[in-house]
């Protein structure tokens, strides 16, 4: 059996194990959440190298793609140099292709309209594949980077902006603590709502689950979100307050979704080459062979 293991700084209450076939290999899939903790972060890396098959890293990012650039977050380096033996993805290799292509298949399978409407992405450049897709789908673009990640109420409206600003500020904030930039351990699980009118204006919250939750109104008005790494205890609280539906870009795992870290994880696994040869179109070729749909949960008719 095959065994992938996501080393998340985020909560260790977000634990998850699972196993499920896929082109006829085993595997065994868990979550370990080390609570923002670092040292143990690295500790249990070191003690798993060279035992499973492949880390996923979850919770942080060790790349930026922006505009055909790639940027390297400078803490996650410390994380990705422990595995040694054992190879480790953060699921930006993925992003440009699974959510990009779930975008497109939620338009064209009719699961949600997105022409003209509203869509919120509390932070674009960590999904940038995914906002292109929302603006080829006819989606009415808000990139929350400068208002949620660095405090500077400057929403941006338009991919060409988004280029032009983040590619001048990306070199900055890859070298910025990672836990000032995203929400890691406990701070996961507090909720403080901040310039909700973006929230109540969109139709659609898409991008990172803990982006999106961070930031969350007490009540909405029946929005969508586009997400993944979601929980059972996740989907009661977004209907309590106010979401209509939640479509995740990976499937349900044993009631639950993972990140992409673990999708790709789980792919480079079954590719069995090394991660540096592995191109955009080998997980495309992936995707397709494993034929992965986008989650849909309606809950208007969701029960725990």
């Amino acid at each position: 059996m095959k065994h992938i293991v996501s080393v998340s700084l985020g909560s260790s209450k977000r634990d998850h194990a699972f196993e499920t076939d896929f082109l006829g290999e085993q595997f065994r899939i868990e979550r370990i959440g080390t609570d923002g903790d670092w040292d143990k972060a690295i500790q249990l890396i070191r003690d798993l190298d060279g035992k499973i098959d492949a880390f996923g890293m979850g919770g942080i990012d060790l790349y930026i793609h922006l505009a055909g650039k790639r940027y390297v977050i400078r803490d996650a380096k410390k994380l990705v140099a422990e595995a040694k033996k054992t190879p480790m993805v953060d699921g930006s290799g993925l992003k440009n292709t699974l959510e990009r292509k779930c975008i497109l298949d939620i338009q064209r399978e009719g699961v949600y309209d997105l022409r003209g409407k509203n869509v919120l992405m509390v932070c674009g450049v960590d999904r940038f594949g995914m906002a292109e897709a929302f603006e080829d789908v006819g989606a009415h673009l808000t990139l929350g980077d400068f208002i949620y990640t660095v405090g500077i109420p400057m929403p941006i409206h338009s991919l060409k902006t988004m280029r032009i600003v983040g590619g001048l500020a990306a070199p900055i904030i890859v070298k910025m603590p990672f836990d000032k930039l995203y929400p890691t351990g406990e701070n996961q699980e507090v909720i403080i709502p901040k310039h909700s009118k973006y929230y109540y204006n969109a139709d659609v919250l898409a991008g990172d689950f803990n982006y999106i939750r961070r930031y969350l109104p007490e009540k909405l008005n029946g929005q969508v979100i586009v997400t993944n790494t979601t929980t059972q205890d996740d989907m009661i609280m977004l209907k309590e307050r106010g979401i209509s539906k939640v479509i995740t870009t990976t499937p349900d795992m044993g009631g639950r979704s993972f990140g992409t870290n673990v999708i790709e994880a789980l792919m480079v696994t079954l590719m069995n080459k090394p991660i540096d040869q592995i191109k955009p179109e080998d997980y495309f070729g992936m995707l397709k062979e494993l034929d992965m749909k986008p989650g849909v949960v309606d809950l208007e008719k969701f029960s725990a």
